[in-house]
């Protein structure tokens, strides 16, 4: 058995600066099979850099308070979820979530994933603008020895670190 108490987890915040406040209770708890992060988004913050996918795990964002809005899918129709409202996205279903820059409140909201406590980059892709092909292209998504994100479009292979 493991316990944590929210306030004692460490912040660690998305390499791109999207937001001020994520706690990874799962690290915290030393979980193998489930990811869980806690947020205190501001209006602007998002809970990740961009819209992607992860090929080996399903996500769970449940919103306690506010209001996030949700690009689902390549054509990026949004969904807004409220407070004590959840929203899941399967397995390669491209996603991301904000808080809208002119939200009258922050949002605070749980992201669950499964299966696994970590990510496998092998299997995550993002949609970002190509800097050769031009375009918002898929590409590969990887972290760096440097705690950085490193793109690598997947049709003419340029890669960059924003």
């Amino acid at each position: 058995m493991e316990r944590v108490a929210i306030d004692d987890v460490d912040v660690v915040t998305n390499p791109m600066g999207v937001h001020d406040l994520r706690k990874p209770v799962s690290r915290a708890l030393g979980t193998d099979h489930v990811a869980m992060n806690y947020f205190e988004l501001a209006p602007g913050d998002a809970f990740s850099g961009g819209l992607h996918t992860h090929g080996d795990q399903e996500e769970i964002f449940y919103v306690r308070s506010g209001t996030a809005t949700f690009e689902v899918g390549r054509e990026r129709d949004e969904v807004e979820v409220g407070p004590d409202e959840a929203i899941r996205f399967a397995p390669g279903e491209f996603q991301s979530g904000f808080v809208a820059e002119d939200a009258d409140e922050e949002v605070v909201a749980w992201a669950v994933g499964a299966p696994g406590a970590r990510h496998d980059w092998d299997q995550i892709e993002s949609i970002v603008e190509c800097r050769d092909c031009g375009g918002e292209r898929v590409h590969d998504t990887e972290l760096t020895d440097e705690g950085r994100f490193r793109f690598t479009c997947t049709e003419c292979g340029t890669s960059f670190s924003p």
